[in-house]
């Protein structure tokens, strides 16, 4: 639990109130796993505002691995017993025991799969996903340049993987000893980002690090930056900037879509989308996953175990 804001020591397991019976469409989850995601540091560094976090503290976590316990009344999708990912809402919550998920916020979990791989496919999956596809429209630019700025990072090993499924020509920006994997992950070249030369048709900035005047040198004719943090600054004076005539740039507002999450769990399934889990910690250790990736060392995704079996 998220007890207030500063350094990882401000995390600490804590009872937390029961749930109750799921309603509606809703459905109880036991969890499994769930990851660490940069939505996490911020809000515990004090980056992202929480205007709902109670004075009991916030139970942090936005995606989640786990086994459907109940059901609520209105539930088609899912029965007693089946295995789920889920991408969960601003409120989080992932990060416990039991977690409380609308149905149309979750598919069924790639099967044979570890918890640990598949907790961490829902947001950074579904953020590379959505930045790519339906902001950059990869799929409709064959052959395209693409650049991956934190190819290394927990959204970046997707996007670097999902760029290169789509035929393009991956180009991402990792440090020396993260440079290894980012290739094995289909980047055709690998930089530092002092690097960088010439333009490309997409940018993705993953850590959302750029400023918005990049775009000016990083884009080729008709090209589009993509930020994964729409509410910053740096982002509103991108959009103004394209909206005014300037370099293409947009940015990406994760969404729950069951039909994105159900395309990237197909493909870790069929083996074409690694999952590259950096380590996992168990639940009570929350504040030394968070320390873990402070230091920066960490690459792909850091995992929450909760619950090491699936519940009978």
């Amino acid at each position: 639990m998220l007890q207030g804001r500063g350094g990882p020591e401000v995390l600490a397991c804590a009872e937390v109130p029961d749930l109750g019976a799921p309603r509606g469409d809703e459905v109880l989850v036991r969890v499994r796993a769930s990851s660490v995601n940069g939505t996490d540091l911020g809000l515990r560094r004090g980056g992202v505002p929480v205007p709902w976090m109670r004075r009991g503290g916030f139970v942090p976590g936005f995606d989640l691995a786990g086994t459907v316990v109940a059901c609520g009344p209105t539930v088609t999708a899912f029965a007693p017993g089946d295995e789920v990912v889920a991408l969960l809402g601003h409120r989080g919550g992932g990060q416990a025991e039991y977690a409380l998920v609308r149905q149309d916020r979750a598919v069924l979990a790639p099967r044979g799969v570890p918890a640990a791989e598949a907790a961490a496919v829902p947001l950074a999956g579904l953020t590379a996903l959505q930045a790519l596809y339906r902001r950059a429209h990869l799929h409709r630019r064959p052959g395209a340049r693409v650049l991956v700025i934190g190819g290394s990072g927990g959204i970046g090993v997707f996007a670097v993987q999902l760029a290169a499924l789509a035929g393009a020509h991956v180009t991402a920006t990792a440090s020396m000893v993260k440079r290894d994997l980012v290739a094995s992950l289909g980047a055709h070249d690998v930089l530092a980002p002092d690097e960088i030369r010439g333009t490309y048709d997409v940018v993705l900035d993953t850590p959302g690090v750029l400023p918005a005047s990049a775009a000016h040198r990083l884009l080729g004719s008709g090209g589009l930056m993509v930020s994964t943090r729409p509410a910053s600054a740096q982002a509103v004076r991108g959009l103004l900037t394209s909206a005014l005539g300037g370099p293409g740039y947009s940015v990406v507002a994760t969404s729950a879509r069951p039909t994105d999450l159900s395309r990237l769990v197909r493909l870790v399934e069929d083996g074409a989308l690694r999952v590259p889990v950096d380590r996992v910690f168990p639940l009570s250790e929350a504040s030394h996953a968070h320390a873990h990736l402070d230091s920066g060392t960490s690459t792909g995704k850091v995992v929450l175990a909760v619950a090491e079996e699936p519940v009978p």
